[in-house]
């Protein structure tokens, strides 16, 4: 298991102390952050990946479209 040293501000730390015991400690906190933010990032490619196949296979979406599947999927 790695080691990583983190410069934190007055406002991170409050926030990571805040968070620490919902979640088994400080390193759990900032482990969960980072799982969390793979995760979103997966999802954001995965749906640049269905758009361009919808441009593709569909021509270009209009706004309208963009809205509706942001409202429906919680994007």
């Amino acid at each position: 298991m790695g080691t990583t040293t983190v410069r934190l501000d007055d406002e991170d730390e409050a926030l990571l102390d805040m968070l620490a015991p919902e979640y088994g400690g400080r390193s759990s906190v900032i482990r969960q952050a980072l799982r969390n933010l793979a995760a979103d990032r997966k999802r954001q490619n995965a749906l640049r990946s269905f758009l361009a196949e919808w441009d593709a296979e569909q021509g270009p979406i209009d706004e309208q479209d963009v809205a509706t599947m942001a409202e429906r999927y919680g994007l």
